[in-house]
């Protein structure tokens, strides 16, 4: 008779928490319309030099709530494996973490600093990240469940 009665418990939680999973995927897809809106108000507006001189790229805020959107669902994973996990294990995975994402930073400097990759950013930046961001956006939602595919 508990079996009966838990069911109907763990069936209400479920959809709770990806209901409110899924919809971290609609910052990435805000920031993505909102950079695709942007050059194309600007160029109307006839401001579009202004308008590159000052962008510079995305917004250490905007970098962070694609992130933590992205990553949303990582903290199901981790949490478990860092509560289980050592002194020693964590340290490991403190330095691993760490000097990986040293090797990203790198890679990302050196990749923008090559002509060939800089002049294809400098070009094509305006219409890949707005893409990017509109594509992050629809794959959380998707795969949160939020369309019921």
């Amino acid at each position: 008779m508990d079996s009966v009665r838990e069911a109907p418990a763990a069936r209400t939680r479920r959809p709770g928490r990806a209901a409110s999973r899924h919809h971290l995927g609609l910052l990435p897809l805000a920031l993505g319309l909102k950079a695709a809106w942007q050059p194309w108000k600007n160029h109307r507006d006839g401001g579009e030099e202004e308008a590159q001189a000052k962008e510079g790229g995305p917004s250490p805020l905007e970098v962070a709530a694609v992130t933590f959107a992205n990553g949303g669902d990582n903290i199901g994973i981790y949490v478990p494996v860092f509560a289980t996990a050592g002194v020693g294990a964590m340290s490991v995975y403190a330095v691993v973490f760490l000097v990986l994402v040293a090797v990203w930073c790198f890679a990302g400097r050196y990749f923008a600093t090559r002509p060939v990759v800089a002049k294809a950013l400098a070009r094509w930046g305006h219409v890949l990240l707005p893409l990017v961001l509109i594509a992050i956006g629809l794959l959380i939602l998707i795969e949160g469940g939020a369309f019921g595919l």
